[in-house]
């Protein structure tokens, strides 16, 4: 770590659950964010700022005007811009040497899996079921750890998959198939809200990266913005879970 890395981390550095060491591990992880809106606005912005060394931008979608209420890595001028293109911008802007990679489109289970298996972490940004059922599966398989969170309306979760023996899943938290799935194109979200579950995901990535404190493994944070109330509750493994379950 040079003398300017030093200075530009100090007050991370100094926390002791962080340290030097935690500082370089950071410095030589590699994340990969699926999806850059709401969530992954804010998430990929403080792991950069952090010092995260490569972060993996995948998006398929371009900035659009509806965007800008809440996905604050974009701005007025890249309207019509690609999104990884567009947050790739701002991320180097924010720290120059931040390694930023970008995937301008809609991962199949290959391309996924092999994205996954090159990651040190995944952040899922994404608002769809089919794509983290996809994510948590490829995640579970590899033994790569996942860092999900959702937000709508006036209504935020997240929790941290590890893939630890016995753990639970994102599939053991939604058992179906996601018949029920709700967008904020259709429902609505409060602005500072997914910047709230996104900056949540960025502390929880990098306590996993670096092993600072205790993660949400096995536990899910809820969030209700409208009553301000915060909620904790236990997850478990669901053994007949088709991802990672043990029933025979």
């Amino acid at each position: 770590m040079n003398d300017d890395q030093l200075l530009r981390y100090s007050r991370q550095i100094m926390l002791p659950s962080i340290g030097i060491e935690g500082q370089e591990r950071l410095l030589n992880a590699r994340v990969l964010i699926v999806g850059l809106g709401g969530l992954g606005s804010p998430a990929a912005m403080y792991l950069a700022a952090a010092g995260v060394g490569t972060l993996v931008l995948v998006d398929f979608d371009q900035v659009d005007l509806t965007n800008l209420q809440r996905q604050i890595v974009h701005t007025t001028d890249r309207i019509g811009d690609l999104k990884v293109d567009s947050a790739r911008e701002s991320l180097l802007a924010l720290n120059p040497e931040c390694r930023v990679e970008t995937v301008p489109k809609q991962l199949d289970e290959a391309d996924l899996r092999q994205q996954i298996e090159k990651a040190d972490l995944i952040l899922d940004g994404t608002d769809n079921f089919a794509t983290r059922f996809a994510i948590n599966k490829a995640c579970y398989e590899t033994g790569t750890p996942l860092v999900s969170g959702a937000a709508i309306r006036m209504e935020g979760q997240i929790s941290v998959f590890t893939g630890e023996s016995g753990g639970p899943c994102y599939h053991c938290l939604y058992p179906d198939e996601g018949e029920m799935d709700e967008t904020c194109s259709a429902n609505g979200v409060l602005a500072p809200l997914v910047g709230v579950i996104g900056s949540l995901q960025a502390i929880e990535a990098i306590k996993q990266l670096t092993g600072a404190g205790k993660t949400l493994h096995g536990r899910l944070l809820l969030l209700d913005a409208l009553e301000m109330e915060w909620r904790t509750l236990r997850l478990t493994a669901d053994p007949a879970c088709p991802v990672c379950g043990t029933a025979g």
